[in-house]
């Protein structure tokens, strides 16, 4: 596996001409365009199906929360594509079955399922942390290995109620009560805040779950929760929380939901006199786009990535650009690179079972793999390796990032 990691990190830097002089395919627009992607993709490959491992990526490529999901997708099969070009896993091409979700949980559930029926051995997704809880409700069963970039509850690993563990599924992100606690923590200890207000958006597992961990540490560090709002799904206007906030007068805003909410919630309290300083969590990568630089200016969120900070992210971010360009380049694309390092070090030790890929043996195998041989995986949000806790979590540091100027820049590791 080490020599197979060598050879990736070498043609990384060559990766960028090559896929410069290559056809490019344009993301799927649904989850049959995905199919029909998937399926001319494979008609490309001169390899037969039994020399072919088949790895399912699934997420939102089109719609509200499409730049989290092209940019898990992407991540993901940049990695798989410098692996196929350094001669696979046991001489075995890696083959990608997509889907795209469109951020339904009802399409997720049937788009997994297709993606069973199709073989994979392996799922990278969901990306959403409500689509993902969907598809571990069927992926659980039949002993699916699954590993997230992007869903973030705590719940896509526990089941709390049940007192379980589904052994299947792992993460390279962050959960929601890590991201909540940093922020609560850096509102008290960096920003020197006393009071703090939250508005979320109701009955979003995310952001429910970010808020609920912010609320409790700032109890534990004395920072008084002085106003608490919400709104529902599709909501454009929230001036009437954000006017509640603002009587209220707290130094910060907790606003851990995703970025298009975020940047209107931000424009909209900058509208009405709301000075406070706005924190977030990672759903708030990409939100640059979606105010402007004024109203964002000195605002802070927590993330696992931090562009250009050393020669391996730098070396990912110029294949990666030009792969796919610049706009989808975010922290996602990054733990997803980072999912699909994990996994293919699964797999090539999934490889010396001698068991037939997406058989319960093989797929055993790559779980017992994610977890023997992430330790050794310097992915790109962690080069200390995947390390995972008993809800296989990974053991990460945080970043936090801030918006100066309109860009979404390293602050500092937290």
């Amino acid at each position: 596996m080490k020599k197979l990691l060598c050879m990736v990190m070498v043609i990384m830097m060559a990766f960028a001409v090559l896929t410069g002089c290559t056809a490019k395919t344009e993301p799927a627009a649904t989850a049959a365009d995905a199919a029909t992607a998937a399926d001319a993709t494979a008609a490309e490959e001169p390899a037969t199906a039994a020399e072919t491992i088949k790895v399912g990526i699934l997420g939102p490529h089109t719609g509200d929360y499409a730049v989290y999901g092209l940019a898990v997708k992407n991540g993901a099969q940049l990695y798989i594509d410098q692996v196929n070009a350094a001669g696979g896993v046991n001489g075995k091409q890696i083959e990608t079955i997509v889907y795209d979700n469109k951020g339904d949980s009802t399409e997720a559930i049937t788009a997994f399922t297709r993606m069973v029926d199709e073989g994979i051995t392996a799922l990278i997704g969901d990306v959403l942390t409500g689509n993902t809880i969907a598809v571990v409700g069927e992926a659980y069963p039949i002993n699916m290995p699954m590993i997230t970039a992007s869903a973030t509850a705590a719940a896509v690993t526990y089941d709390a109620d049940s007192d379980t563990v589904f052994t299947n599924v792992f993460r390279t992100c962050f959960i929601d009560p890590f991201q909540g606690e940093k922020m609560a923590q850096y509102a008290a200890e960096k920003l020197g805040a006393t009071t703090a207000a939250i508005i979320t958006q109701t009955g979003n597992d995310y952001s429910v779950g970010l808020a609920d961990a912010f609320k409790a540490k700032c109890a534990e560090l004395g920072i008084t929760i002085v106003a608490e709002e919400g709104y529902s799904e599709g909501d454009v206007d929230f001036k009437s929380q954000l006017t509640n906030i603002l009587a209220a007068a707290p130094a910060v805003v907790f606003c851990p939901n995703y970025y298009q909410d975020d940047g209107m919630i931000v424009t909209q309290a900058r509208e009405i006199g709301l000075t406070s300083t706005f924190l977030g969590g990672d759903g708030w990568a990409g939100v640059a786009a979606y105010a402007s630089a004024e109203d964002l200016e000195g605002s802070f969120y927590c993330s696992a990535y931090a562009p250009g900070s050393t020669d391996a992210v730098k070396a990912f971010e110029a294949a990666y650009t030009a792969a796919y360009g610049a706009d989808t380049l975010n922290m996602f694309a990054a733990t997803g690179y980072d999912a699909a390092m994990v996994l293919v070090a699964a797999l090539a030790k999934a490889e010396e079972s001698g068991a037939a890929p997406a058989s319960d043996e093989y797929k055993q195998a790559i779980l017992d793999g994610i977890k023997s041989e992430g330790p050794s995986v310097q992915g790109i949000t962690s080069e200390a390796g995947y390390t995972f806790d008993e809800y296989n979590n990974p053991i990460k540091s945080a970043v936090i990032m801030t918006v100066t100027g309109g860009a979404e820049v390293f602050q500092e590791t937290f």
